[in-house]
């Protein structure tokens, strides 16, 4: 088992949750794959997207649904930061994640973290499990509560 895999795991423990961790036997590089692929809406699908904090190496996660989109300028201000896009070398030394497997438990480093309110639409969406193949489904006000992500506008 991969080292993110495992840290996914041991923070999911630690607070208290039970998640199958379910490995994707096809391409999921895509919100819309990993629909596709776990036979739920798009919507379903938690993106989590990263930015930087531009006066430091402090990085902040915004979970979104599958077909939304973080509008910059909105997450700046929910956040009180400005912002730059992270680039993956600095996702994976922050956050210990590669692009496609960014969860949203088990970083390396404290993530200031917001969600998208579409994701309560739905009874389960499913999260990166630390791979980008590798997957959990979640009751989305869990994930809100357990994660201690602030729900927030910030999707164009």
């Amino acid at each position: 088992m991969s080292k993110s895999l495992k840290r996914v795991e041991a923070e999911a423990q630690a607070l208290g949750l039970s998640i199958d961790i379910i490995r994707e036997d096809v391409l999921t590089t895509t919100a819309q794959l990993a629909a596709d692929a776990r036979g739920c809406v798009v919507d379903q699908i938690v993106k989590s997207i990263l930015f930087r904090a531009e006066d430091s190496e402090q990085h902040v996660l915004f979970l979104t649904a599958g077909s939304n989109r973080v509008d910059t300028q909105k997450a700046a201000h929910v956040c009180g930061r400005k912002l730059a896009r992270a680039d993956a070398a600095s996702i994976r030394s922050y956050t210990g994640f590669a692009i496609g497997g960014v969860s949203p438990l088990g970083h390396l480093n404290p993530v200031a973290k917001f969600m998208d309110q579409r994701l309560l639409d739905f009874p389960t969406v499913w999260a990166a499990a630390g791979t980008p193949s590798h997957v959990f489904k979640i009751d989305p006000n869990l994930l809100l509560e357990k994660t201690r992500a602030i729900l927030a506008d910030f999707t164009e």
